[in-house]
């Protein structure tokens, strides 16, 4: 009778440990994904700034036609990249789009009435505040990525992902590049 006791009970904190650790794993999965979400909010805020800031610009700097096509090709790639779950392309697609906001505001700085205006410095402000959520986003991505990566390949939730269908995760790594200043010729 008492080992048929405690057999029971060593089936159910095994059964109690396998709910548990299943919960555990797709609960970290979840916020990962659910940070990554964010990561396109703040994305996707930014794109929809963009056009704003940009007829703003137009009336002054008519002629700085290759610049605008050059953001409005980055917005797009932008919002494509959003749509997906690559978070590569996500990095590389913001990367083009940072770039491009670089090339405008050096077209600003040709303008100095441009700078003064109203509508432009109120633009330039939400779009600081949205690069500081994004940033604050792809760190909270990056967090949440790094404890589900830690749980993957830790004893003893490794040997529950596959029954949960959870696995490593890509970090929010900054392109390629983006480390330098980018170049900026208006020829």
């Amino acid at each position: 009778m008492l080992i048929a006791i405690i057999v029971v009970v060593v089936i159910v904190a095994l059964v109690g440990f396998v709910i548990v650790g299943f919960n555990k794993l797709r609960t970290t999965d979840i916020g990962a994904q659910e940070a990554l979400g964010g990561i396109d909010v703040q994305l996707t805020r930014r794109a929809d700034l963009i056009p704003n800031l940009v007829e703003t610009v137009k009336g002054y700097a008519a002629h700085e036609k290759g610049v605008f096509e050059e953001i409005t090709q980055a917005r797009a790639g932008v919002q494509a990249a959003a749509a997906g779950d690559d978070v590569v392309a996500k990095a590389a697609a913001d990367q083009a789009l940072q770039g491009s906001l670089v090339k405008l505001n050096a077209v600003a700085e040709a303008y100095p009435d441009l700078k003064a205006n109203t509508n432009f410095l109120d633009l330039q402000k939400q779009l600081a505040d949205t690069e500081d959520q994004i940033s604050f986003a792809r760190t909270y991505y990056n967090d949440a990525v790094a404890t589900l990566n830690k749980l993957v390949v830790t004893i003893p939730w490794m040997f529950l992902t596959g029954m949960a269908g959870v696995g490593k995760r890509e970090f929010y790594d900054a392109p390629e590049g983006q480390q330098a200043p980018p170049t900026i010729s208006f020829t």
